[in-house]
């Protein structure tokens, strides 16, 4: 090995590979529609791609409350029901801010849901569509996520 990758090795790359992963929580929101089951997707706000209401955990909820508190700041959802049991997970690699990728584990919790608000806080930044689950899996790129969509 040589000096300089010997240097980045133990500075940069180890430290990265040997990160543990973070912890997200997810809200997957579930209505009955005219044909069955739909899935409530968004857009991601830096990419656009499709995906769940997630985010990190807060200080004083339980992790099934803060997927809540992800599903009405980022795609309206109001009048819902949360199960406070996770119904899976997956894992994916987020970009941090720093431009450095972070593995995350993403905990799913079922989110039953009465109504959608018009205005909500990220309502300006974001597209959400109600889909099947099967579309839903053919819309989002995490493969563990596809494996919970598919089995609903």
């Amino acid at each position: 090995m040589t000096r300089t990758f010997a240097k980045a090795w133990e500075q940069v790359l180890r430290p990265m590979l040997l990160r543990p992963k973070r912890v997200q929580v997810a809200a997957l929101c579930l209505r009955d529609g005219p044909n069955g089951v739909e899935v409530l997707l968004i857009t991601s706000r830096d990419t656009g791609r499709w995906v769940l209401p997630k985010g990190w955990p807060m200080d004083g909820l339980s992790a099934a409350s803060a997927a809540l508190t992800e599903a009405w700041e980022e795609a309206g959802v109001t009048e819902a029901e949360i199960d406070p049991r996770p119904i899976g997970q997956y894992q994916y690699m987020k970009k941090l801010d720093s431009g450095v990728p972070q593995p995350v584990d993403t905990h799913v919790y079922r989110v039953k849901v009465g109504d959608l608000a018009a205005s909500y806080p990220e309502s300006d930044e974001r597209v959400r569509r109600w889909v099947t689950p099967k579309e839903a899996a053919g819309m989002v790129q995490e493969p563990g996520l596809q494996d919970i969509l598919r089995s609903l």
